[in-house]
């Protein structure tokens, strides 16, 4: 396959805004998707940060404060006014208000002008049942204010291992009736995301090539890391390359999250990033691996979580239009894999789904530490131990204050082995001391 070739030729829509014009492409039923779609797990909030966090669920480390109503909707008239009209949410983020702030916004601009991407979150074992599933899909037609979801997902299929997956989908019978609900016009596109367990996604897919169910998409964790290395990260991983090539084949669009790694790879390997400064001087780090999973063909939309307004306008500048990868910006991104895998760094994305942790440990904040710590080759024992301090300052939210409860792990959509990661964590910083 000559993907630059074959990507070259990827249209580009004119949306009246100023600029150029974003690139984008076509979903299964002919919808026009801006190849920049906004996430909105992490919005602004009023004190400056941002609302991450399961539903109803205080988090550590996201802000506390309410969502920036005015905030949320200057990203989405800036966004819709240049090319991005793709907005992906969950009743699950920003600790359940996502939806509701995300439908304020939106309603606002003609519905025709917009496509609307939410999820089953059934995570939760009160919620496997159908009535209770029913529900979410119905409060979020409420919060979103709209009578029709354009792209609809089965949330993280296979977190939680494939019976978990069998409880919220299969048992219960609720993706026939999602079905219906497409049939009637209330849901446009149907698909998932996956995380977890390869069951999961080998089942959806019998069932889609039996043509039980057929996906209209499927959304993916890709990025020049796990294209070919996601095994090597976490052995129960699968690389995005063979989720992929899998989607690609059966002429599933893939809608991709995590391109940046939960922002790792917008600031990470200052020498490699140098080796492609001097192929583009002007390109920031975030903007070569967005340009990686837009090189791919059979990408509808890339998701960002962008908190800030000036990620929206530096991410809108990358995609307006897509240029895609050459061969030879493709082989210095492998070696900034490479790279970066050799580094050790645990696989963690960030997105807070492992708390809070009922014995009050920061596990997002002691990882981000350690891959900080991994990804800059820090060496002196002092530096690391004073740093560790900065970043956790109470001891009683450090990795030694694990006690192995598990609860975390049974969360994490990666999955990582969060108590055993912990225990490196806190033996590598009790030697440290010696």
């Amino acid at each position: 396959m000559n993907i630059t070739l074959r990507n070259l030729l990827a249209s580009t829509l004119s949306t009246g805004g100023p600029g150029p014009a974003m690139t984008v492409r076509t979903a299964k039923h002919g919808e026009r998707v801006g190849i920049l779609g906004y996430g909105a797990m992490r919005l602004p909030t009023v004190d400056g940060g941002n609302g991450a966090g399961r539903a109803g669920k205080p988090v550590e480390g996201a802000s506390q404060a309410d969502i920036d109503q005015a905030a949320v909707n200057e990203h989405v008239d800036y966004a819709l006014a240049h090319g991005v009209n793709y907005f992906d949410t969950s009743p699950a983020y920003c600790m359940g208000k996502s939806e509701r702030v995300l439908g304020a916004a939106l309603s606002r601009h003609p519905r025709d002008s917009y496509f609307i991407a939410t999820k089953m979150s059934n995570f939760s074992p009160e919620q496997y049942s159908f009535e209770a599933s029913k529900a979410l899909f119905e409060k979020s037609l409420e919060y979103l204010r709209t009578d029709y979801i354009d792209f609809y997902l089965l949330h993280a299929v296979g977190m939680g291992g494939f019976e978990a997956f069998s409880k919220r989908y299969v048992e219960n019978g609720i993706i026939p009736w999602l079905l219906e609900q497409k049939a009637k016009g209330r849901i446009r596109n149907l698909g998932w995301s996956f995380h977890g367990d390869p069951k999961a996604i080998e089942w959806l897919l019998q069932k889609h090539d039996s043509g039980e169910y057929v996906w209209d998409f499927a959304q993916i964790q890709m990025n020049y890391v796990d294209w070919r290395h996601a095994q090597e990260n976490n052995k129960r991983n699968i690389d995005a390359e063979r989720l992929y090539e899998e989607l690609e084949k059966r002429q599933i669009p893939a809608v991709i999250m995590e391109p940046l790694l939960g922002g790792r790879l917008a600031r990470y390997n200052d020498a490699l990033m140098g080796e492609l400064a001097r192929l583009d001087p002007e390109a920031t780090q975030a903007s070569w691996a967005f340009r990686f999973c837009g090189t791919y063909p059979n990408v509808l939309t890339i998701l960002s979580g962008m908190t800030y307004k000036e990620n929206l306008v530096d991410n809108i500048a990358t995609f307006s239009p897509l240029k895609p990868l050459t061969s030879v910006e493709l082989a210095v991104l492998e070696r900034a894999a490479l790279a970066y895998i050799a580094t050790g760094v645990i696989p963690c994305n960030n997105c807070n789904y492992c708390m809070p942790c009922p014995y009050g440990l920061d596990i997002p904040g002691i990882f981000s530490f350690i891959n900080r710590v991994k990804s800059a080759g820090m060496k002196d024992p002092g530096e690391i131990l004073r740093e560790y301090e900065k970043a956790i300052p109470d001891p009683r939210r450090r990795a030694d204050r694990c006690i192995g409860c598990g609860l975390c792990a049974t969360h994490c959509p990666v999955p990582i082995r969060i108590p055993r990661e912990l225990d490196s964590v806190a033996a590598y910083m009790e030697g440290l001391k010696k």
